[in-house]
């Protein structure tokens, strides 16, 4: 009797860790980080959820004979935005189960 009381125990926990793991997503997906480059001359917002909101690009890096250093300047900005995304799901996860690393396992950490 005793062992189905134990597998009924751990499978509640394992449903409350995947809740906190699906309240963490949603509450990462919510948020909205400003990736930067070129010293804040070129600035894209992206969401939780990947998706680029906006990108604002200060007039005096528009230079026509120089358009590959502005195609890089907003792929760096993109490549910052996205890191902070990925820093913010990660570190909510960590939260949201309370410290405990999930990363053998193929799941965010």
């Amino acid at each position: 009797m005793s062992e189905q009381f134990d597998m009924g125990s751990l499978f509640e926990q394992a449903q409350a860790m995947q809740q906190q793991l699906l309240d963490a997503q949603a509450k990462a997906a919510e948020l909205v980080v400003e990736g930067r480059a070129g010293g804040g001359m070129v600035k894209v917002r992206v969401t939780g959820g990947m998706e680029v909101q906006s990108v604002s690009i200060a007039p005096e890096v528009v230079d026509p004979d120089d358009v590959p250093m502005l195609e890089d300047l907003v792929l760096a900005a993109i490549h910052d935005a996205m890191t902070k995304v990925q820093e913010a799901t990660q570190a909510a996860t960590r939260d949201a189960l309370g410290g405990l690393d999930l990363g053998g396992l193929g799941l965010p950490s």
